[in-house]
């Protein structure tokens, strides 16, 4: 199975090829380490977490897949916030604090996610030598130039800029808001490296004590774990400019390669009940919110139910949709083992990570399995579930964490509910009936069925939100 891929860089979608055949690399820009993750955040870590295990998945047996996830520890918003949080504190030392405790959290939120570890979680304030071997090469080829104490990339000296983007000079000159400081040649030109006074972070360069830009960063970590070019290069659609339009720019200027990745994704926007996320429209909300109202999976679900390169309405009622989806999956898949991905699940990802389609196909095969009982149908299922991030927690714990939240009385509940199926399988319908009512007043919903491997009839009960 040969996966295809949209490439924002040609505009289409195209048959992909590894560089090398046996080893398939992948980066993708993480986090800044100044705040809690936000929800449009979690939209790259699940798409680009299903990539990887697509890749994965598609060349076990002929190549080792790297996936790259950055993490930016020095940038002038991470000095800021610790300012704020920490003034008591030596500057340098109240920036080390705020950017542990913000990555500690955000891998406990990824976690939460579903999402597996990438091979390599590499920082930028380990890879400075990195940083300043990029920027000699692109003095040293006239790409950039000194000024002021500053290192700058000379925009007008790569005739092909702008590539990535497809914009106009103007507009890309607005969308960058790019402040005109009197150390620039060209109103584009891009800081690689700046001074730093004492009370920030900095390290000796032959420029002086400064610290990096924001955009060699990455292009120093991709080179040191991944090459000078490679596979894939993935981030949300708000990075393509100016973040890595100016990562192609470096790379390939200091290493002079025609591409710095072969493929770039990108996946789109996401709005909340319509509107645009923002902290002034008070619907900005934190990855570890919405953990605290709903499982991880749950969010998990939702973001997958829409294309990753189309734009996703964050609702409520959506959430609720996936929270029942999961009920039922959890519900049918206890006590089943799993087996490899079912084929179609994997040529719906394979086709530019279509996970509508795939979730369309897990439908398809839980309805399957249940007409047919077979074994093998009940662990394709299963399989499928387990690779694209789901059931990661038994359906005990699953059903056990739903009830506890709604705040009954458990084991009243199912006194009640073993109750009525004792009366059920007795024929005494008036009694099963009249504890179903009861049951219903206090919020309970029973679903009946068939277990799919037994064929015995049970009832599993939730709490209606």
């Amino acid at each position: 199975m040969v996966p295809r891929f949209y490439n924002t860089l040609t505009r289409d979608k195209a048959d992909f090829r590894p560089l090398d055949p046996s080893h398939v690399r992948m980066y993708v820009c993480g986090p800044t380490v100044y705040d809690r993750a936000h929800i449009g955040n979690a939209r790259p870590l699940i798409v680009f977490d299903v990539l990887f295990r697509l890749l994965q998945e598609l060349y076990r047996t002929s190549a080792r897949v790297t996936y790259v996830r950055n993490i930016t520890d020095v940038e002038d918003k991470i000095n800021a916030r610790a300012a704020e949080r920490f003034p008591e504190m030596e500057p340098v030392a109240g920036i080390r604090r705020l950017t542990e405790e913000t990555y500690q959290g955000f891998r406990e939120d990824v976690g939460a996610l579903g999402c597996l570890p990438p091979t390599v979680e590499p920082r930028a304030t380990e890879h400075i030598a990195e940083m300043i071997a990029i920027n000699e090469r692109l003095l040293a080829s006239g790409n950039a130039y000194l000024s002021e104490g500053h290192v700058l990339f000379s925009v007008p000296s790569m005739a092909d800029y702008g590539r990535l983007s497809q914009r106009p000079l103007d507009e890309m000159q607005a969308g960058a808001r790019v402040e005109v400081e009197s150390y620039k040649r060209d109103p584009m030109d891009f800081v690689l490296w700046k001074p730093s006074n004492p009370s920030e972070p900095g390290w000796n360069s032959p420029w002086g004590y400064g610290r990096p830009g924001w955009h060699i960063e990455c292009s120093a970590m991709a080179w040191k774990h991944l090459g000078e070019t490679f596979d894939i290069h993935g981030g949300g659609i708000d990075l393509v400019f100016p973040h890595h339009e100016n990562e192609i720019a470096q790379s390939r200027c200091a290493f002079h390669q025609p591409v710095m990745a072969s493929v770039w994704m990108h996946n789109g926007f996401l709005q909340a009940e319509g509107e645009k996320m923002s902290k002034s429209l008070g619907n900005f909300v934190t990855i570890r919110e919405l953990l605290a109202d709903w499982p991880g999976e749950v969010l998990r679900l939702t973001m997958l139910k829409t294309h990753y390169r189309q734009p996703i309405d964050w609702t409520l009622k959506s959430l609720e949709e996936s929270a029942r989806t999961l009920d039922d999956w959890y519900w049918f898949a206890r006590d089943l083992t799993a087996s490899s991905p079912d084929h179609a699940v994997l040529e719906a990802l394979a086709d530019d990570l279509n996970t509508p389609k795939a979730i369309a196909e897990l439908h398809g095969l839980r309805n399957a399995a249940q007409r047919s009982g077979a074994e093998a149908d009940l662990a394709r299922f299963v399989g499928s579930l387990r690779f694209l991030g789901f059931l990661g927690e038994s359906a005990e714990a699953w059903a056990a964490r739903k009830k506890e939240a709604a705040g009954v009385d458990q084991a009243a509940v199912e006194a009640l509910v073993a109750a009525r199926l004792a009366a059920r399988n007795a024929k005494n319908f008036a009694e099963s009936d009249r504890l179903r009512d009861e049951l219903a007043a206090l919020g309970v919903i029973l679903k009946d069925s068939k277990d799919p491997k037994t064929g015995a009839f049970r009832t599993e009960w939730e709490v209606r939100r």
